[in-house]
């Protein structure tokens, strides 16, 4: 992969991440409609990709259940998409290396430069300040969480 934290993915890269993926952990994944937490992995549930909520309160979430922390999630996680203030971005960074994620994702707001320093050491695709559902409707794959009225 040519992922570098400067330049990011390519578009054949990025197109990749929706491609392969099957499984995306949602890092502060929420029950609340209208957060953004919730209304995005809410629409790549609706293009066929099967949601991971992990929050720390459990429950159910977007009707899965919701795991305490990445580490808890028992199935092979493909994405970890990621809601969480920048304070957590390097400890989210480190628990996508070790569970074995093959990409890391940090919508807009949620990253530093050591966690993406420190996922891209881990072997990690990373992106960062795109939002996973806004891009997977830009590029085509989708009509995107806020599809256009037709005229």
């Amino acid at each position: 992969m040519s992922n570098s934290p400067a330049k990011g993915p390519s578009h054949e890269e990025l197109l990749r991440v929706y491609e392969q993926p099957k499984t995306i952990a949602v890092v502060g994944a929420s029950n609340s409609v209208g957060k953004p937490a919730h209304d995005k992995p809410r629409y790549l549930q609706s293009q066929g990709y099967r949601i991971v909520p992990v929050n720390p309160r459990g429950g159910e979430i977007l009707g899965e259940p919701a795991f305490a922390s990445l580490r808890d999630v028992d199935v092979p996680i493909d994405v970890v998409d990621v809601f969480r203030p920048p304070a957590e971005a390097e400890a989210v960074a480190h628990d996508a290396v070790a569970v074995g994620a093959k990409v890391v994702w940090f919508q807009p707001g949620t990253d530093t430069d050591e966690a993406v320093a420190l996922a891209t050491k881990g072997g990690l695709m990373v992106v960062r300040r795109r939002c996973m559902a806004v891009t997977h409707g830009l590029l085509g794959l989708g009509p995107g969480p806020h599809p256009r009225p037709k005229s």
